[in-house]
């Protein structure tokens, strides 16, 4: 399995790139977001899906380990394979995405190409509880928004430890979000 890739841009074209790593070129498949903010000749890191077919290998790259963990998430719901998956986080940044998914908004994910409201209905089900809690938490009765950092490193060093994504979220709701990384992983850690 490749976790991820690290070199420089030498291609772009149709939703991929082509990362060369020391003289080998990756073709990585990346989402909409991913693919506008690369340029050629820039040194990037791709956390990578390595899927693996009968008659293909493919390679689908993200920008942070959150957005690959979603990315996971996102093919075990029946009848979404990684390019539908991919589109899904074509939609806007992964927390974003997250986000939707457990605010239970299936209107936002069938946006996405090749998506309909049946299979966004069935991510909506499937993974609204996996997902996390919603960042932006709405007051009955009133316009009161609470938003939580959207790129948010804590979140994904729990992540990188082995938490997924709905425990280390509830791990951090109870952690001031304006100390450090490394102490907010502490606190998380020690609960």
């Amino acid at each position: 399995m490749i976790a991820h890739v690290v070199g420089v841009i030498a291609e772009k074209f149709n939703g991929s790139v082509i990362v060369d790593v020391h003289g080998v070129g990756y073709e990585v498949s990346v989402a909409t977001g991913d693919f506008d903010v690369v340029t050629l000749g820039e040194e990037v890191k791709f956390y990578t899906y390595h899927h693996i077919r009968e008659q293909s290998q493919e390679l689908f790259g993200f920008s942070s380990l959150a957005a690959k963990k979603l990315f996971e998430m996102l093919i075990t719901v029946q009848g979404v394979g990684p390019k539908a998956a991919l589109a899904i986080l074509s939609l806007g940044e992964a927390e974003t995405v997250r986000n939707a998914i457990a605010n239970s908004d299936s209107t936002y994910i069938t946006k996405a190409s090749g998506v309909g409201k049946k299979t966004a209905e069935r991510v909506v089900v499937d993974l609204s509880d996996k997902v996390g809690m919603p960042i932006v938490y709405r007051q009955t009765g009133g316009d009161v928004q609470v938003e939580l950092p959207v790129n948010d490193e804590a979140l994904e060093a729990l992540m990188a430890l082995g938490y997924n994504l709905n425990d280390a979220t509830k791990a951090l709701q109870s952690v001031p979000s304006d100390l450090p990384t490394a102490q907010r992983v502490t606190m998380a850690l020690k609960g």
